[in-house]
């Protein structure tokens, strides 16, 4: 085929419809920035950790790649991967709040919405909990206030840092007062860290709302958030509603947290693994010294808990 007739049989074909370039983008080899609509082959992307080279946008991170991003290679050992939810209130809305369940778990492959363990950021031992938006939206009921307890009680005892990458809409409802009581739960045993002169920085990422920001969110010695992370209480509607006036564009954002004095440092995810191993060694100058993870992940029975009972509302798969 001559050059010419290349071009020809290429101007009859016509452009690129539109229905090529979405298969093309299904297909996984390029993603539309949801900031910029600019197409990023996704190898750049990740290669980027999932920030966006032209315009800065953070795109949403599952709590597999961020435990990746974060923590050194082969340090990590996870905690509590035997526990499971349960639906002791036999709760029903369109479908059962057990189906649910399955059909999350199914799909994401998590048993709840947090992963917890030990390892090492830059050689440093830390005691890591990654939420995931995936799970029934980040949502935190007993599994994850449980999960969450037992890794800050466990660093207590071994005078660990705790760092909590929150992405979350809220306290899952459809456990009702269970729910709601991992909130006071989380902080007791923060509070008990703090008495132990031990650092606890929350990574705030989009979106972090409802009782995670009202609990363990804001209770950081260093509160970091990601660029342009939604983090509040309250829908902006129902604040608007409550207060009778129109709020800013920007409420709610990760910088006009920082400007109103909620959050201390707003850190890039390219430099986030950076920053916490600088604050860590500000706090813990002494920290590589002091502890040594175990190669084999903890007993939880030989552990220190709280009071509190799961056999109403998780179970241990034992």
């Amino acid at each position: 085929m001559s050059l010419f007739d290349w071009f020809a049989n290429r101007r009859k074909s016509g452009p690129i419809s539109k229905e090529r370039q979405e298969r093309e983008i299904a297909d996984g080899l390029w993603t539309k920035c949801e900031s910029c609509s600019v197409l990023t082959y996704i190898k750049d992307l990740q290669a980027n950790q999932m920030v966006c080279p032209d315009c800065g946008h953070h795109h949403r991170l599952v709590s597999d790649e961020r435990i990746r991003q974060l923590i050194d290679t082969d340090t990590w050992q996870p905690f509590d991967d035997q526990i499971f939810p349960k639906d002791p209130l036999r709760f029903r809305d369109l479908k059962t709040y057990s189906d649910r369940l399955r059909d999350t778990q199914s799909k994401t492959k998590l048993k709840d919405a947090v992963q917890t363990g030990v390892g090492r950021i830059e050689g440093l031992p830390v005691a890591l909990g990654v939420m995931d938006f995936r799970f029934m939206g980040g949502s935190m009921g007993s599994v994850v206030g449980e999960k969450l307890t037992r890794l800050i009680e466990y660093s207590t005892q071994n005078e660990l840092p705790v760092v909590i990458v929150c992405a979350s809409g809220g306290a899952r409802m459809q456990e009702g007062m269970l729910s709601l009581m991992q909130m006071a739960k989380i902080s007791g045993a923060l509070e008990r860290h703090r008495q132990a002169r031990l650092l606890y920085m929350p990574v705030l990422s989009h979106p972090t709302t409802g009782g995670v920001t009202a609990s363990f969110a804001m209770l950081g010695d260093v509160i970091l958030a990601e660029p342009k992370a939604t983090i509040g209480f309250a829908g902006r509607r129902v604040v608007e509603q409550t207060l009778r006036e129109k709020l800013p564009d920007d409420f709610q954002t990760a910088e006009y947290l920082l400007n109103h004095g909620f959050v201390d440092t707003i850190a890039p995810r390219t430099q986030l693994k950076k920053i916490l191993a600088q604050l860590i060694r500000l706090h813990h100058p002494d920290s590589p010294k002091t502890y040594q993870p175990n190669p084999d992940q903890p007993n939880p029975d030989s552990l220190k808990f709280s009071n509190h009972s799961p056999s109403t509302s998780i179970g241990t798969g034992l």
